[in-house]
């Protein structure tokens, strides 16, 4: 149940809409809600609305086809082989020479920790605060960033 201070977005979608967006969770195997939230805070990015900086005949072309958002620097789906994914925010990055140490603290207040290569910690671009996902494979813990 969400707190009080949450609040709720409840909209209609077509048959299609809907089959897009489970397809694109599962290839991406991450919730609706997170998908939307993403989607919705990518917003926050754009200068203007995408269909406002096309000239006009192609704007009214565009608003006739069913409504879409294009993100164009949306990266392609992370594909991954575990099945085991937690999304959490990284509490603390313990870097070294060749390794470094990564917690990731997630649901619930628990916190799991990884050693990574310190060249990945700057690839990924962690530090404390930022959003990253756990992936466990049998006794492993991998981490990831959208």
């Amino acid at each position: 149940m969400p707190r009080k201070e949450q609040g709720w977005i409840t909209f209609q979608t077509s048959d299609e809409e809907r089959k897009i967006l489970e397809k694109y969770c599962q290839e991406t195997q991450r919730t609706k809600t997170e998908i939307l939230r993403e989607l919705v805070r990518s917003l926050n990015t754009l200068s203007s609305p995408p269909s406002a900086q096309l000239p006009t005949k192609e704007r009214q072309k565009k608003d006739a086809d069913t409504p879409h958002i294009e993100n164009s620097t949306q990266k392609k789906p992370l594909k991954v082989s575990s099945r085991n994914i937690i999304k959490g925010v990284v509490k603390e990055v313990i870097r070294a020479e060749v390794n470094s140490q990564v917690t990731i603290k997630v649901i619930n207040e628990i916190e799991l920790t990884s050693v990574i290569t310190t060249a990945s910690v700057d690839d990924l671009e962690l530090y404390e605060g930022t959003e990253a996902y756990a992936l466990i494979k049998s006794s492993d813990i991998a981490i990831a960033k959208d």
